[in-house]
């Protein structure tokens, strides 16, 4: 045996490093969320009936004898485009946007309990945070898609059946086209603050409650409860610190001048619940083991680690409301309700007036004011009811009588009213009036209001 062959290696191979494993950057994360989420048939349907169905719906009831007097806007949906939109949203705050919030956001967690494909989606992504940054953000994509749809069908479907005209507000006063799509556009814009808190809320219900359905139902489910608590006769701190209040105070938007406050009151308290909710699911989802298929999935949890915070941020916006607001108690009072039956009436006049081709007067020439009582309460009343009862006086100049109106209201407790006319006829007494071009809806007959829950009691 030669030297050459007993001889030992003088060097050994170099070990072999492995690569640390990198995370998928967030936009592929994303892109796969979302495709994943619009693969769904049923997501694909919903889709499809958002951007059509509002459509058909506008342009069918507007084309109809009878109209939806009980619906905001309803019984104007002859007279503008605009207002089918209006009737639209009012629908979609009160079902169908809880609706869809569920459908999506209190699904996008769960599904993958179901299929039990967490490991899978971890192995190939690397990163838990990315994960449920690409679900929310794929979520909310999705939501914007569907609300996008209404607006725009229900838009078209209005404009196209009845035309691109004035809409009268919620105080009488004549908005013009461009000023009511403006206003209509601002509206919707508005309630995408409570969709995204019952958003925020699917994402807590689907990542605490796992598998489990009434995770995927926990928006419709918190959004019914805060309909049914918005009937009660709350004081207003409460009724503003729900961030469903948010789907009505859209409202303000449509007088002069805008009642505001409760909006912006309403907007920052929902994307306060947003922020909230959205941050808790994140810390649950942060700490869960997926190598254990039932950890996560816990009612204990979902009320320790989520109701219980979510119980304790409605009693501290509770608090800040209160503190920072000037209105005590239901928030309607006599005074509120006077000025804003007279400032309506006032504005309505004139437009009665002008289609009976009668001379024109001004509202400050009109002095129209209203004395309204509320059961057997004269003065000082307050609070929600339909037995409210206002007497409109108003005056015309170079007339020595007084002119006067009896008015039945039905006022809800977040300060809206319908004011049914209860004579004289030749005012307000028949629905019709005739005028040059045919019988007219009399616009003094009934018409809507709005009481501002934190407006000032002067005037």
């Amino acid at each position: 045996m030669t030297a050459a062959a007993t001889a030992t290696p003088s060097a050994t191979a170099a070990p072999v490093r492995n690569a640390p494993a990198r995370a998928v950057p967030l936009a592929r994360v994303y892109r796969f969320e979302l495709v994943k989420l619009l693969s769904q048939w049923r997501i694909r349907l919903v889709i499809l009936a958002c951007w059509i169905a509002p459509a058909l719906f506008v342009a069918a009831v507007s084309r109809q004898s009878s109209l939806p007097v009980d619906t905001l806007f309803g019984r104007w949906m002859h007279a503008t485009g605009w207002a089918g939109p209006l009737v639209v949203l009012g629908f979609a705050g009160t079902w169908a946007l809880p609706l869809l919030t569920s459908l999506v956001a209190g699904d996008v967690f769960a599904s993958e309990d179901r299929l039990g494909t967490w490991r899978h989606l971890l192995v190939a992504v690397r990163s838990p945070r990315r994960i449920f940054v690409a679900k929310a953000l794929a979520s909310l994509t999705v939501i914007l898609l569907l609300v996008a749809g209404l607006v725009c069908s229900s838009a078209a479907g209005g404009v196209m059946a009845v035309g691109n005209r004035p809409l009268v507000g919620l105080d009488g006063h004549l908005l013009s086209a461009g000023d009511a799509a403006a206003r209509v556009l601002l509206a919707w814009v508005c309630v995408l603050a409570p969709t995204l808190a019952l958003a925020a809320i699917g994402l807590l219900g689907s990542v605490t409650l796992g598998r489990s359905p009434m995770g995927l139902l926990l928006p419709a489910l918190v959004a019914l409860a805060m309909q049914l608590v918005q009937m009660l006769p709350l004081p207003v701190a409460v009724r503003l610190a729900l961030p469903g209040y948010a789907f009505t105070a859209w409202n303000g938007l449509f007088t002069s001048p805008g009642q505001l406050g409760p909006l912006v009151t309403g907007t920052v308290v929902s994307l306060v619940w947003a922020v909230t909710a959205t941050a808790l699911a994140y810390l649950l989802f942060m700490r869960r083991d997926f190598t254990n298929l039932t950890d996560g999935a816990s009612p204990r949890l979902a009320i320790t680690a989520g109701a219980l915070p979510l119980a304790a941020l409605l009693a501290a916006t509770v608090g800040v409301v209160a503190g920072t607001t000037s209105a005590g108690g239901s928030g309607i009072e006599q005074n509120k309700v006077q000025r804003s039956v007279a400032t309506a009436f006032a504005h309505l006049y004139r437009q009665q007036a002008g289609w009976l081709h009668r001379p024109d007067v001004t509202e400050e020439r009109l002095r129209a004011t209203a004395a309204c009582t509320k059961g057997d309460v004269s003065d000082g009343a307050q609070g929600a009811g339909n037995d409210w009862r206002c007497v409109v006086s108003w005056h015309l100049p170079d007339v020595a009588a007084t002119g006067t109106a009896v008015y039945q209201l039905d006022v809800t407790p977040d300060g809206r009213f319908m004011a049914d006319g209860d004579g004289p006829k030749e005012v307000n007494g028949y629905f019709l009036v005739r005028t040059s071009a045919g019988d007219t809806p009399n616009p003094l007959w009934q018409f809507d209001g709005n009481v501002e829950l934190l407006g000032t009691t002067k005037g």
